[in-house]
């Protein structure tokens, strides 16, 4: 039987960031994936890195998510030196756009907003927004600054966590799933995968959306898809550099090349595990996306594609251990995933590590859902 430190269900962005921490400070650790390790909501996002709250739902999230970007120009250059790859990783800020007759109140209150939450924000002059970004819409009514937020090519970047995963010496197994998990004297001692017993100290569960079907599982991570659409242009006629938002979509840009590469989104959608691209849910991209910057109607749709958010009940993220013994929880990102890859890594690992952790979580315990379901433990 194989023999492992950690355990790691879910080849993710999570999982993979997890399993690098993990094997940087010299675990054997193994990552099982029940498809293409990469291939699922890590492939699909849009890779902003924002710890601006998306809804009120969100609020408690924003210091582990001011925590996680703070982290990531270290992670970015531990994971591009490990592998040898480059992620996109771009520091220019973000600008949040308003269009709407009560534009000048609504600056104001996402101002306050992120001043309150201790992040950076600065109203500006509607010709400051257009020398940032001269493609932008001449009918916005006003414009705030992110200056802290940056992007990443998730999918660059999932691939290089995989690649210095294998580098540091973590076994991955794809199309692999796992069906079970070994108990001894209590406490969980491994996970049962293709009917194979494979024994790890800890095992972690990071199989984002996926994560509440694993038999015994879902009380711990009671999760559920949500449906993302997305499309990516290509423009031979813009250059825009920093992120841009308005309270319909968003436009990502890949790089500074011309033909430059931009990514629009995007949908909420509850459709279960349901996985396509529909006509009404392009069209909403595409029409927010030509309200940010008109000069897109030129621009070629190069591809289309959705992605399945593991949101939770709550909306929060699922993070630490659990009442079983070596059986922790990182799952349930929902929209943060990306951004909140380095401070999962890291307080995985100080759970496994020093059985404490640096940063007051308890809020995303997952036994909160226990305590509200004190009968659905054993589920």
């Amino acid at each position: 039987m194989s023999n492992f430190d950690v355990a790691i269900i879910g080849g993710g962005l999570i999982g993979g960031s997890i399993a690098f921490e993990l094997a940087r400070h010299k675990l054997r650790v193994v990552i099982f994936d029940a498809k293409q390790p990469g291939g699922e909501a890590s492939w699909a996002a849009a890779g902003m890195l924002s710890p601006a709250p998306d809804s009120p739902d969100a609020i408690p999230l924003v210091p582990l998510g001011r925590v996680s970007l703070d982290l990531y120009p270290d992670f970015i250059a531990a994971i591009e030196e490990a592998s040898g790859r480059k992620t996109g990783f771009r520091r220019e800020g973000a600008l949040e756009v308003m269009f709407a007759g009560e534009a000048g109140r609504e600056l104001s209150t996402l101002v306050a907003l992120h001043h309150g939450l201790g992040l950076p924000a600065e109203p500006l002059r509607l010709e400051e927004a257009h020398e940032m970004e001269p493609d932008l819409a001449r009918d916005a009514r006003a414009a705030a600054f992110i200056p802290n937020e940056a992007c990443v090519d998730n999918r660059a970047l999932t691939a290089a966590v995989l690649a210095a995963d294998a580098a540091c010496g973590v076994t991955i197994h794809g199309d692999t799933e796992v069906t079970g998990l070994l108990r001894e004297n209590g406490r969980c001692a491994g996970v049962i995968a293709r009917s194979q017993r494979i024994a790890a100290g800890h095992v972690v569960l990071a199989a984002g959306c996926y994560s509440g079907g694993i038999a015994g599982l879902g009380a711990y991570a009671p999760t559920r898809p949500v449906r993302g659409q997305m499309l990516a242009l290509l423009s031979h006629t813009t250059r825009i550099r920093r992120v841009l938002r308005s309270e319909h979509g968003y436009i990502v840009p890949r790089d500074d090349a011309r033909p430059q590469k931009l990514v629009a989104g995007s949908t909420i959608e509850n459709v279960g595990f349901e996985k396509k691209t529909t006509a009404s849910g392009i069209q909403k991209i595409l029409s927010a996306a030509l309200e940010l910057v008109p000069k897109l109607a030129e621009a070629e749709i190069v591809e289309t594609w959705s992605g399945l958010r593991p949101d939770t009940p709550d909306h929060l993220p699922i993070l630490g251990p659990t009442e079983l013994e070596g059986l922790l929880i990182a799952t349930g990102h929902y929209r943060n995933g990306i951004l909140l890859a380095p401070v999962t890594a890291n307080l995985i690992r100080e759970w496994i590590m020093e059985k404490r952790t640096s940063l007051p979580v308890e809020a995303f315990s997952p036994l909160r859902f226990l305590r509200a379901r004190p009968s659905s433990a054993g589920s």
